[in-house]
């Protein structure tokens, strides 16, 4: 079936419709009310099948490299929605804006139906009646709470009252005691009011955080000054400096959005009981145009995802924009109550929304990677990579002999590695091949929660290029790879003067580069990070190896014995969580009793 033939046959129905150029990659997805109408406005049909002449130069451009296209019909547009929403956070199609915002913001809460109540941390809604909650956090939410209890004399854990008896805290003057003291509801409850206060007004926590560090610094104890100062730079790190006070109890959400030809910015400042609390942002690489429709789209969907947050306030916006009634229809559903999305045109909720685009358009400014954006261009063109590569994620394997088998993943994101994404795998394969496949295959998996990223960089030749083009294939995520690995002579690693020939391999070309090349040594760079990772994580886990070995070697388990069983359930924390009767199918029973004692 030709693609004008498939546009002409769509369904009335509601559901979401994917691109495709002439190698299969993916284009775009898109969601539509009614796909026939949605997907026929792309196209004029006469003298032959072409784009429609009211396209932006960006759709423009997708729709002249599509030659086929799918289709998913589902009940409803919010249901295709949801759905597009889904696809694009895993599939990362070209056309698409893809906002890499995973994390869910942190709240301070109290359960005030507690005799003796405490201060703690949630990223959800607690299943309790009398709770007060105080947030979103950007950071410092951890910072603000060990504040609260260093200053306030509140119960300090959670076991304490059980115990019935005074502890340190209460004679280090941190606790009031209630365990054991009769302290009065109303006594603890001016604690209560002091932390409350303290969490509402920052500025009054700062300062009382400031003269604590002054007086270590006096006292010589530099090292807690110095983990006070850390503490104060986190909780004043969101903190957005505005003389806007609604003399209330408002509470707003702010959005706003700035762009330049290449990335865009979206501001969120938090409003409570009248007074900003916090703020954040994120950057996101335009590659083919901006869209303020379907940014806006994916920062409001991915910052509320599918979960009712336990403060749900007026959404304020700097622009209207054309999904903003279905994404509001959307959060009404997940808010279980009227969503209400504003965009305001006089007074104080214009203020906000000045002051949030001012910040915007401030941070687009300041936006100085550590890599020249001209380096990372002359990359993509030499590399012939699809977009820009910010976000790279670089892939190697460890181990010793089969033993101790590690994966480890290292990401470089805006000019500088981002050292939280790391992620590390134990593995079973027994092979390079094998260990690899292992490696990105789990990684493919966790796309759903942690989006792809624009570039996958692995240690090793054209072999393990293939393998990972392969995985993404079929799992029809639209990514790049490039591979980097020693020149080998005689199936050696060829040497010249100490140092290796590097190969870059490509999806259509191989690359042997100058020494002195920069394109190469920004790929030697993150090879090499990705292989100091994997090497402190094979180092960790063979001593740990090393260490339950011994233990079990102790209790006459021998090393044949524990490396079956190793071979069989892959690390020792799994180990430990077995039955007695899955050692049993690979042990005698002696031995298998005598390990399910060692890990009682």
């Amino acid at each position: 079936m030709t693609l004008e033939q498939s546009i002409k046959q769509l369904p009335t129905s509601a559901g979401i419709y994917q691109y495709f150029d002439k190698n299969g990659k993916l284009l775009y997805i898109g969601k539509a009310k009614n796909l026939a109408n949605r997907v026929k406005s792309y196209w004029s049909f006469t003298p032959s099948l072409g784009p429609s002449t009211k396209l932006s130069s960006r759709i423009n451009k997708m729709i002249l490299q599509t030659v086929s296209m799918n289709y998913i019909v589902v009940n409803s547009e919010h249901d295709a929605l949801i759905l597009e929403n889904s696809l694009i956070k895993q599939l990362n199609p070209k056309y698409n804006i893809l906002l890499r915002d995973d994390k869910t913001y942190p709240y301070i809460y109290i359960d005030n139906s507690q005799a003796y109540p405490r201060f703690e941390i949630t990223r959800k809604i607690i299943n309790a009646k009398e709770i007060s909650y105080y947030g979103p956090y950007s950071v410092g939410a951890r910072d603000i709470l060990n504040s609260i209890y260093d200053t306030c004399k509140l119960v300090q854990k959670k076991g304490c009252l059980k115990s019935k008896k005074l502890c340190l805290y209460h004679q280090i003057d941190k606790c009031l005691g209630p365990c054991e003291l009769p302290i009065s509801k109303e006594r603890y409850a001016q604690e209560v009011a002091l932390a409350t206060q303290l969490i509402k007004n920052k500025s009054v926590l700062i300062k009382q955080l400031q003269e604590k560090m002054l007086f270590y610094a006096e006292e010589l104890r530099f090292e807690e000054a110095t983990e006070l100062r850390d503490r104060i730079e986190r909780i004043k790190r969101s903190e957005i400096k505005s003389e806007i006070d609604f003399a209330s109890e408002e509470n707003y959400d702010i959005f706003a959005i700035a762009n330049s030809d290449s990335r865009a910015v979206v501001v969120r400042i938090f409003m409570r009981h009248g007074k900003i609390i916090s703020s954040s942002h994120d950057y996101i690489n335009i590659n083919e145009g901006f869209d303020e429709n379907e940014i806006y789209s994916r920062a409001l969907l991915d910052f509320y995802k599918d979960e009712k947050p336990p403060i749900i306030a007026p959404i304020l916006l700097s622009n209207s924009f054309e999904d903003i009634t279905l994404i509001q229809d959307y959060l009404t559903k997940v808010f279980e109550k009227k969503a209400q999305i504003v965009v305001p045109k006089r007074g104080k909720k214009k203020d906000l929304i000045a002051l949030a685009t001012l910040n915007a358009v401030e941070l687009l400014k300041k936006d100085k990677r550590s890599v020249d954006d001209k380096i990372l261009k002359e990359i993509q063109e030499l590399y012939k990579l699809q977009k820009t590569p910010s976000r790279v994620e670089i892939f190697d394997n460890s181990h010793m002999s089969g033993i101790a088998t590690v994966g480890a993943m290292v990401v470089y994101n805006d000019g500088k590695f981002d050292k939280k994404s790391y992620r590390t795998y134990h593995l079973h394969a027994r092979d390079e091949y094998g260990q690899m496949r292992e490696t990105l295959s789990r990684r493919v998996e966790s796309f759903a929660k942690n989006s792809p990223p624009d570039l996958w960089i692995l240690d090793g030749g054209a072999t393990l290029l293939k393998l990972a083009l392969d995985i993404l294939d079929s799992n029809a995520v639209n990514l790049d790879v490039i591979a980097i690995s020693k020149e080998k002579v005689d199936a050696k690693a060829h040497r010249a003067k100490g140092k290796a020939k590097d190969i870059i391999y490509t999806k259509d070309e191989i690359f042997r580069l100058k020494e002195s090349d920069k394109r190469l040594q920004w790929v030697q760079n993150l090879r090499d990070e990705a292989h100091r990772s994997a090497i402190t994580f094979h180092k960790k886990t063979k001593l740990k190896l090393d260490q339950e070995s011994k233990l079990l070697s102790l209790h006459g388990i021998s090393p044949a014995k524990v490396q079956k069983l190793l071979n069989h359930f892959g690390t020792f924390e799994n180990l430990k969580k077995v039955t007695l009767e899955d050692i049993t199918s690979l042990l005698n029973t002696k031995d298998a009793k005598t390990i399910k004692n060692i890990y009682k």
